[in-house]
């Protein structure tokens, strides 16, 4: 694991308690285990994580959200999500099949929703040109396919209703 994913896990396990761990295991979606963590305590772990690894570029952001998200622990998730939130302006086009991913795995809306909302709507609205057009047909491809999640995640992100399934 990367010092920055270390530090994280290691600092989500330190905030965690056995009574928000009972109160999230709702959240957290089938199959996916949980530290106990608040999402406050989430939001100011990846903060902390960013101002202690400042040169995180493109790529490192990328692994870091993949290696978060890689062991079924719904604060992992979370805060996988969170740093995909708070540096979406350095992802690209290319990165929606990692989000793709993600969303297969969510198993529940409070990762797929925040992942379609505040990285995928912002990274599609502010690229240009082909990588828009390539973009735009991910998301179509994303309505069509037989995961509610991604029909879901395609109409939050495109500023549609979501479908009722």
């Amino acid at each position: 694991m990367s010092d920055a994913g270390e530090f994280v896990d290691y600092t989500l396990q330190r905030e965690s308690s056995w009574e928000k761990a009972y109160e999230n295991r709702e959240r957290a979606g089938d199959g996916v285990q949980v530290y106990g963590a608040s999402v406050g305590a989430v939001r100011g772990t990846v903060r902390d994580a960013l101002k202690r690894y400042k040169d995180l570029g493109h790529d490192d952001i990328t692994a870091l959200s993949s290696e978060l998200w890689s062991t079924p622990v719904f604060e992992r998730r979370l805060a996988a999500v969170v740093l995909l939130q708070t540096k979406v302006g350095v992802l690209v086009n290319t990165d929606l099949t990692r989000i793709e991913g993600f969303l297969r795995q969510a198993g529940t809306g409070n990762l797929a929703d925040p992942l379609a909302l505040d990285v995928v709507r912002p990274l599609v609205e502010r690229l240009q040109g082909q990588a828009k057009e390539r973009a735009g047909k991910v998301l179509e491809r994303w309505a069509q396919d037989p995961d509610p999640a991604l029909r879901r995640a395609s109409a939050l992100a495109s500023g549609r209703q979501p479908p009722l399934d």
